[in-house]
């Protein structure tokens, strides 16, 4: 017998539809999100480069650990800034 972990805690499994993708980042911030994995920054550094030679506006926000989500606060001003996020997985 195998048994599964699910390592979010949750008791029910939320089910979210999936917001639609922007037709274009023309006029549109784009928030990069590090989520404090080793070389992710790395990533984040050559996509900022990338999307701004395109002409988009880039914020960079960084989680305090890897380990958990992402506080509230921090959640919350992504929201506010951004119209969209990338976030940077590494290893």
């Amino acid at each position: 017998m195998t048994t599964l972990l699910d390592p979010t805690a949750e008791l029910r499994s939320i089910k979210r539809e999936k917001l639609p993708r922007p037709a274009s980042l023309d006029g549109l911030t784009v928030g990069l999100l590090d989520i404090s994995k080793a070389r992710g920054s790395i990533f984040l550094d050559q996509l900022e480069t990338h999307l701004a030679g395109q002409g988009v506006a880039v914020r960079r926000y960084r989680k305090p650990t890897f380990a958990r989500v992402a506080p509230a606060a921090l959640r919350q001003q992504i929201v506010q800034d951004c119209d969209a996020v990338i976030e940077a997985l590494a290893d």
